[in-house]
C-alpha cells in the first residue's frame, strides 16, 4: 500500500494549541502497512516527526522534515476467563475508546475520560488522570522499528512505565510509531473513588453506589470546569508536569509553605501539585499578548487568539522561573516542544 506525500501543509488542525505552522512534507497513515513503504523510501532515515491527536505538542517554527500522521482507526474486545482484551488502532481518538468501554461495561478507563489525544499516544506518555494511570491496565503495543524496518511487540514490563514517562520517550524516543495497543481490563468492575474531587462530586449527586458510567460523567464533569475546550480555546491540556520530589525536600517545603498540596508516591517519594505552585506565583488567569495561563486551572497555558508557538513557550519559561525562584522545585514541561 502506498503513501501519499503531501507539501507544506498547515498544521493548525493538527494540533491542539492551534498554532499556525507549515509541515514541508506530510503523510497520513490510514493502514500499517503504508510504513514499510515509507520506510522503503526512505523518509525516516530524514526527520520525522509522528502525530496523533496533537494535543501534547507546541510548534514554535515550521517542520522542515516529515509529519507522519498517524489515523488508522478500529477497535477489538476478546474475553478471556475474567479479563476482557481491548485492541483500538493507533488512530483512535481516545475518548472514544472510553466510551466503547464504557458502553460494554468494561472498568479501567472510566477515570481517563476526555483526555484528549488519540490511543497511539496514551503508552507513550503513560497517561493519567483522577487516580488512574495506563500503565495498570496496558497489555502491549505493536510498533513499528522506523530504524530495522520491522513491526514489534511491546509488553507492560518492555515499557519501562513511570508517572507520565515510558521507554518511548527515554531510551526509543522518534524511533518506535505504534501502530495499535491492547489494553487488559476487568469483567468485575473495581470502581476507582479515591481522587478527592470525584468522591465530592458523587456526594453532591447523591450517588452512593456509583457504576463505571457515574465515574466517567463525574470525571467528564470535572475536566470541563476545569479545562478549556481546544475547539475554542488553544491549549494542550496540562502544560507541566506534577514535580515529584524526595520526602525530605517535602518536610522543608512544608514547613515553609503549610498549605503546600501533595500527593503520596512510591519509594518515599512525594508529587507536588504544580497548578498550586504556579497559582502562588500569581500566574493564574494571566495574559501575556496573545498567550496566557487559563483562569480556571493554572497547569494549563492557552492560545487567546493567534499567538505563535515562541509566545507560548517563553510564557513557559517564565512560569518555571518563578516557581524555582519562590519553591526551589524545577517544573517539567510535560508538552513536547518542536
Amino acid at each position: 500500500m502506498g503513501i501519499n506525500i503531501q507539501s507544506d501543509v498547515s498544521l493548525k488542525k493538527y494540533n491542539t494549541f492551534g498554532i499556525e505552522e507549515i509541515a514541508t512534507n506530510f503523510i497520513e497513515i490510514t493502514d500499517p502497512i503504508q510504513l514499510l513503504s515509507a520506510y522503503e523510501t526512505g523518509i525516516f532515515k530524514e526527520e520525522f516527526l509522528t502525530l496523533g491527536g496533537g494535543s501534547n505538542i507546541l510548534f514554535t517554527k515550521p517542520y522542515s522534515g516529515y509529519i507522519i500522521k498517524i489515523n488508522n482507526k478500529g477497535i477489538q474486545a476478546k474475553i478471556v476467563q475474567q479479563d476482557i482484551f481491548i485492541t483500538a488502532c493507533a488512530g483512535e481518538i481516545w475518548n472514544d475508546l472510553v466510551c466503547y468501554c464504557i458502553n460494554n461495561n468494561y472498568n479501567g478507563l472510566e477515570n481517563m475520560a476526555l483526555i484528549p489525544g488519540t490511543v497511539g499516544a496514551s503508552p507513550v506518555q503513560n497517561i493519567g488522570a483522577y487516580g488512574t494511570e495506563l500503565m495498570n491496565i496496558f497489555y502491549s503495543c505493536i510498533a513499528f522499528d522506523t530504524v530495522a524496518g520491522i513491526f514489534k511487540v511491546f509488553y507492560n514490563e518492555d515499557c519501562q512505565f513511570s508517572y507520565r514517562d515510558s521507554i518511548f520517550k527515554s531510551e526509543y524516543k522518534g524511533r518506535y510509531i505504534i501502530t495499535e495497543v491492547t489494553y487488559k481490563l476487568s469483567s468485575s468492575p473495581s470502581i476507582n473513588t479515591s481522587y478527592g474531587a470525584i468522591s465530592t462530586e458523587l456526594e453532591k449527586r447523591q450517588i452512593s453506589n456509583p457504576t463505571i458510567r457515574d465515574i466517567a460523567e463525574v470525571v467528564s464533569y470535572i475536566r470541563v470546569e476545569k479545562l478549556p475546550d481546544p475547539s475554542t480555546v488553544g491549549n494542550a491540556g496540562s502544560f507541566f508536569k506534577n514535580p515529584v520530589i524526595s520526602i525530605d525536600k517535602y518536610k522543608e517545603l512544608k514547613e515553609l509553605f503549610p498549605d503546600l498540596i501533595s500527593y503520596t508516591m512510591p519509594e518515599n517519594k512525594i508529587k507536588l501539585a504544580a497548578g498550586w505552585l504556579i497559582e502562588q506565583c500569581g500566574w493564574k488567569g494571566k495574559v501575556i499578548g496573545q498567550a496566557g495561563v487559563w483562569k480556571n486551572q493554572a497547569l494549563v497555558l492557552i492560545n487567546i487568539h493567534a499567538a505563535k508557538g515562541t509566545e507560548i513557550f517563553e510564557l513557559s519559561s517564565k512560569i518555571i522561573n518563578d516557581v524555582y525562584q519562590k519553591f526551589n522545585v524545577k517544573l517539567e514541561r510535560e508538552v513536547n516542544i518542536f
